[in-house]
């Protein structure tokens, strides 16, 4: 068993990047950190599963059917799969905690 600081930030991706690290994987469930970088270039993605997320630190635009969702610190999503979501931009760095459910 690994254990570690969510908010610890050991590595920081370059500028308009993100680093993905999976925490947990276990049976149906895997769980990410990531960790974004002053994001200007809106990144889209569609998953296969759903996802729960949670902004651990920063603040962060993120669209979502149409609609653009503000989240700071402690803000959190249910993301169902299949649904299209862009993070628009981060301001600085972002935490995010991501528990992916197969």
């Amino acid at each position: 068993m690994q254990n570690e600081n969510l908010l610890e930030i050991t590595s920081l991706p370059d500028t308009d990047r993100e680093i993905f690290k999976t925490l947990l994987k276990h049976k149906n469930i895997e769980i990410k950190k990531i960790i974004s970088n002053t994001l200007k270039t809106p990144q889209t993605f569609i998953q296969d599963e759903d996802e729960f997320v949670v902004l651990l630190k920063g603040c962060a635009k993120i669209e979502i059917n149409g609609t653009v969702k503000k989240l700071k610190t402690g803000d959190w999503l249910f993301i169902p799969a299949k649904t299209p979501h862009t993070v628009i931009k981060t301001k600085k760095i972002a935490v995010w905690l991501a528990i992916h459910i197969y």
